[in-house]
């Protein structure tokens, strides 16, 4: 069957300009005789309206110029579709990206989209909102709330949102329940990592996978604020070691630990993002793995 690619382009997503990169991908895509057509994200991130679009011209691939966000957006809403998705990272973190290797720089990238293969990727649910790369509750969703509200996008300008909020940084209350498991924790934030990254190369989930069926939990428990940085590095770095079995009950660090499903009582009302993207935060929350439910083009 000859390829058809759907690109969707966020005008928005992080710091670059997409009308050069629009024409590249237009100049590019027709001399290998590809069939295409581009369009833009749209407010609200429902991309369902596409699907007559998408049966009519026998789509075949949909490659999302943007950050994890509208990433999130495209592939939750379409996903149920016989179609491969690719991505040129156009965002400011692009968390899944490059969990999957692909290239930051945008000809590398969409020279992946022409010759790289599609391959089954997991997604998880957070109640009924699909996520496909991290979700986090608490310290980064507060970053990631006050990020959003700036007037800049980039690395520097989240750097600055994580400094303003590290000092006055608290933990906040918890409640775990796993299949043979429940725990009450107070944390700075928990992250339910599907990636092995916040964006940046940033690993938060270091031994993380795309397709193991399982989700990365990161819990990073009440400590000193020396300690936070401590032991945020060891984990960034791969010295903090996943636990298999029972979980550590009031532990001082960081409790590392790989599940299909787990519930969290969030009583504190701790923030949360999807996907980098702020969310409404809700106070219990049913997350679960929902395993290769769409294919990826990888190297």
């Amino acid at each position: 069957m000859p390829r058809f690619i759907l690109y969707i382009i966020n005008p928005i997503s992080g710091t670059r300009t997409k009308k050069d990169l629009q024409a590249f991908i237009e100049k590019s895509t027709a001399e290998r005789k590809i069939a295409f057509e581009i369009t833009h994200s749209v407010p609200g991130g429902d991309y369902r309206f596409l699907e007559p679009l998408i049966r009519e011209k026998q789509v075949t691939d949909i490659v999302i110029a943007g950050g994890d966000g509208t990433v999130n957006q495209v592939i939750g809403s379409l996903m149920h579709l016989p179609v491969n998705f690719g991505i040129i990272p156009c965002g400011s973190g692009n968390g899944l990206a490059y969990t999957a290797g692909i290239p930051k720089n945008p000809a590398a990238a969409l020279d992946l989209i022409f010759r790289g293969t599609p391959k089954p990727t997991d997604g998880f649910f957070v109640n009924d909102t699909f996520a496909c790369m991290l979700t986090g509750l608490g310290f980064d969703a507060k970053v990631a709330h006050d990020f959003a509200q700036q007037p800049t996008r980039g690395l520097s300008t989240y750097v600055k949102q994580i400094f303003r909020n590290f000092f006055s940084a608290k933990a906040w209350p918890f409640y775990i329940k796993l299949a043979d498991q429940e725990l009450n924790i107070p944390a700075y934030f928990i992250s339910i990592a599907n990636s092995n990254q916040f964006g940046n190369n940033f690993r938060i989930a270091p031994q993380a996978s795309l397709r193991d069926g399982l989700l990365d939990i990161v819990i990073v428990t009440d400590q000193s604020k020396t300690s936070f940085i401590l032991n945020t590095i060891k984990q960034i770095t791969g010295r903090n070691k996943l636990v298999s079995g029972t979980l550590p009950v009031n532990k001082k660090g960081i409790i590392y630990f790989r599940t299909d499903r787990l519930f969290i009582e969030n009583t504190g009302l701790a923030p949360m993002h999807i996907d980098g993207d702020p969310a409404p935060t809700p106070v219990s929350l049913d997350i679960r793995i929902h395993p290769l439910c769409f294919n990826l083009i990888e190297p």
